[in-house]
């Protein structure tokens, strides 16, 4: 076969492959627009919604009033990077708590009015004018928090700080990746987290119980970390006079037979310990044994708008005791 032959072979095959990727990427958008897809969704947010922070500790940040929907919710960014409403920096008489968190304080999937930071800050506001200002960021970790923190929401002078922890929240501060453009091809992303579905499925050390269990070590990095950021945090609020309250949330994948406990018991010795209250939420919920009802979707974990009022009425009081001074640190 004379080379321009091959040439032209390989020139058409090249021209059909482009095709075929180009059509699929075009149904995968239509099929993601109708039907939510999460990875897809995921990667949106990434790449449309976030930012590059200057701060390494931090990694990300959410960009400056952007507006998108994602898991067919509304999502509003302020001008100071939150998904919440402007406030002043300047305190008025109200009642100022910042919640920070990952993408569960976000509300990922969840209309803003129905968020657990919402529905809270209704119900504290019962007793007395609350401000609630919800820093929560998806993909973040502690470490990631509490530098959030440092940077943008001490200037609004809280009385109080509530962490809501995640068991994944003692990863390592996750560093920008050079595929970053690839998220903009839809096809990569939902064929991506397909492959790494079926990874999960031969390799039981990519289970994510087998995962997330394995962050707990002492001498992991993300773990180091995330207890250095919580005495820093702890240190921070006895300086400026605020009460620091940590709410741990559960993995909505298995609630009546909860694979973390031993972890979550690990989480809550450690802050107890430095004089940090804290209470796990995860045996508030042992008796769903249908976590699935409580998904913002049948591929995302995430907790929907149930989910969101049971946590917030589950954390209320703990809160409350917090805010009102009635218990100082230490147990709960």
């Amino acid at each position: 076969m004379k080379l321009r032959e091959v040439g032209g072979h390989v020139v058409a095959t090249a021209v059909c492959l482009g095709a075929l990727l180009a059509v699929s990427e075009v149904a995968i958008r239509v099929y993601s627009h109708w039907s939510p897809v999460y990875d897809i969704e995921m990667s949106r947010y990434a790449m449309d919604v976030k930012t590059k922070s200057p701060n390494p500790l931090i990694g990300h940040v959410h960009r400056p009033n952007v507006e998108d929907d994602l898991m067919g919710v509304a999502v509003k960014i302020n001008a100071d990077g939150l998904r919440d409403r402007a406030y002043p920096i300047e305190r008025n008489a109200s009642r100022r708590i910042i919640f920070l968190g990952d993408s569960l304080t976000f509300g990922w999937g969840v209309e803003k009015s129905k968020t657990f930071e919402e529905i809270l800050e209704t119900k504290l506001g019962e007793t007395k004018p609350t401000e609630i200002i919800n820093f929560g960021t998806g993909n973040y970790n502690t470490e990631q928090e509490v530098n959030l923190f440092f940077e943008k929401a001490l200037k609004y002078k809280p009385d109080a700080v509530v962490v809501f922890y995640f068991i994944n929240d003692a990863e390592p501060t996750p560093q920008k990746s050079d595929w970053e453009l690839l998220g903009r091809f839809r096809i990569g992303t939902f064929f991506w987290s397909r492959v790494k579905t079926a990874l999960t499925l031969l390799r039981p050390d990519l289970q994510f119980r087998a995962y997330y269990s394995g962050l707990y070590s002492d001498q992991q990095p993300g773990w180091i970390a995330a207890r250095r950021a919580f005495v820093a945090l702890r240190d921070a609020c006895e300086n400026n006079g605020i009460s620091l309250r940590v709410v741990l949330l559960p993995d909505f994948h298995a609630l009546a037979d909860y694979p973390f406990a031993d972890e979550h018991r690990k989480i809550v010795a450690f802050l107890r310990d430095n004089g940090i209250a804290a209470r796990d939420l995860a045996p508030l919920f042992a008796g769903e044994t249908n976590p699935s009802r409580l998904w913002v979707a049948p591929d995302d974990t995430h907790p929907n708008a149930i989910a969101h009022a049971m946590i917030a009425k589950y954390a209320l009081d703990f809160l409350m005791e917090g805010i009102d001074g009635r218990v100082a640190g230490g147990a709960n």
